[in-house]
């Protein structure tokens, strides 16, 4: 397995995800299936040292009350629920997956706003219901902005 961690552009290091093939594949069908909406999921795996291994996803509805074209909403009782499940697997939530419709692989202000740093938010950009770009993102510390976080596929 190739190393997790690397360094940005202001040479800090910063802590990569590693995703299978098929759980990229699922990702991008997720945006694909529920394109012009966005899709919403979460990524459950195992952290070892830096390491950060997705092993599943959990593909959920978005539950977001208006602007599904533009905005996504995890129900809080289905957190409780997979955070639960995953304990019990001896994994953690690592993250979530969501897509953009026509609109880049990037943040946005909405996003920066209910996003927690620990968490790693894997986003793929659907065009014209097409999965492109998918990127990953941290959530810095002191909240005012996304770090890129390198996406490592496996076979």
């Amino acid at each position: 397995m190739e190393t997790a961690t690397y360094l940005n552009d202001f040479g800090v290091t910063r802590v990569a995800i590693h995703l299978s093939e098929a759980l990229d594949k699922s990702i991008r069908k997720h945006g694909h299936n529920d394109y012009p909406h966005e899709c919403c999921g979460v990524l459950l795996g195992t952290f070892k040292g830096d390491d950060k291994t997705v092993v599943s996803l959990k593909a959920l509805p978005n539950v977001h009350e208006e602007g599904h074209e533009r905005r996504y909403l995890i129900a809080p009782d289905e957190m409780f629920r997979l955070d639960k499940e995953a304990r019990a697997a001896g994994q953690s939530i690592l993250g979530f997956y969501h897509s953009h419709p026509d609109h880049p692989a990037r943040p946005s202000e909405y996003d920066r706003e209910w996003a927690w740093p620990w968490y790693s938010y894997i986003i793929v950009s659907v065009v014209k219901n097409e999965p492109k770009e998918m990127t990953c993102w941290t959530l810095n510390e002191d909240r005012a902005a996304f770090d890129a976080e390198e996406v490592l596929i496996t076979e």
